[in-house]
């Protein structure tokens, strides 16, 4: 899958998005100035920002070296590792908190990595994770595009936690208590629809791969289908994320 990319073409695709996302998710988790918080799957630091914004104590994991080379870049000061949610290098009740945002639905097994989240977080600590709601996600008219010309095309709804109730269903499974779940949007204004579709052709993700494996053609046709629908801009895009907490 497509994260093996440079940062910033990450960034340009996604940090649009994820960046307000991380302040509604670090508000709904309730991190307070002090907590020592491990940010699972941290990819290029939008949500270690905004931990470290607030005053946490932040280490950061993930697989992607090219995501681990720019966080270290980028947080020297910050324990930053390569690794993934499903063994994390870290002790039991190393953490008061441990978050992923816009992972669980990229883990090879997600209930091991939920496991793993609680086992590294104290007892009484928060684990929490957002995912895209399938429907009405950030990729959404993306994909809603390609359902117009390609209506068999497999998309992200498809991922673990992309609809209401599945992250609960996870987290049940991974043994945690006291779970809540909820929705969380945040609205981006894009100023035009160029600036809009150039981070899809950057390979990023199930939808860059999908870009990626067009003729030029099928991306032309695919292009012009969503400007369509689309509009030349500005227009916003109300991403909704489904957000669920429990306690180790």
């Amino acid at each position: 899958m497509g994260f093996l990319v440079p940062p910033d073409a990450y960034t340009r695709f996604m940090g649009r998005y994820a960046e307000p996302l991380a302040r509604s998710l670090v508000a709904f988790c309730g991190v307070r100035t002090g907590d020592t918080v491990l940010d699972v799957g941290c990819g290029p630091g939008a949500l270690t920002a905004q931990l470290l914004s607030v005053g946490a104590r932040v280490a950061a994991i993930d697989p992607s070296p090219p995501f681990v080379d720019a966080m270290r870049e980028r947080f020297p000061d910050i324990d930053v590792q390569q690794g993934v949610a499903e063994q994390l290098p870290y002790a039991a009740d190393a953490f008061d908190a441990a978050l992923a945002q816009l992972v669980v639905h990229f883990m090879t097994d997600p209930v091991a990595g939920i496991r793993q989240m609680a086992r590294v977080t104290r007892r009484g600590g928060v684990v929490a994770a957002c995912v895209w709601d399938g429907p009405t996600g950030a990729l959404a008219p993306f994909w809603e595009a390609v359902h117009q010309i390609d209506p068999g095309a497999e998309d992200e709804a498809l991922l673990s936690g992309a609809h209401r109730g599945h992250l609960t269903e996870i987290f049940e499974s991974a043994g945690v208590s006291a779970i809540e779940e909820q929705p969380i949007a945040v609205d981006v204004v894009h100023p035009c629809f160029e600036e809009w579709w150039e981070p899809y052709t950057f390979g990023v993700g199930p939808a860059g791969d999908y870009v990626r494996s067009l003729d030029d053609d099928g991306r032309a046709h695919l292009e012009t289908t969503a400007r369509e629908h689309l509009g030349e801009g500005p227009f916003t895009v109300t991403a909704t994320a489904w957000a669920a907490r429990a306690t180790s």
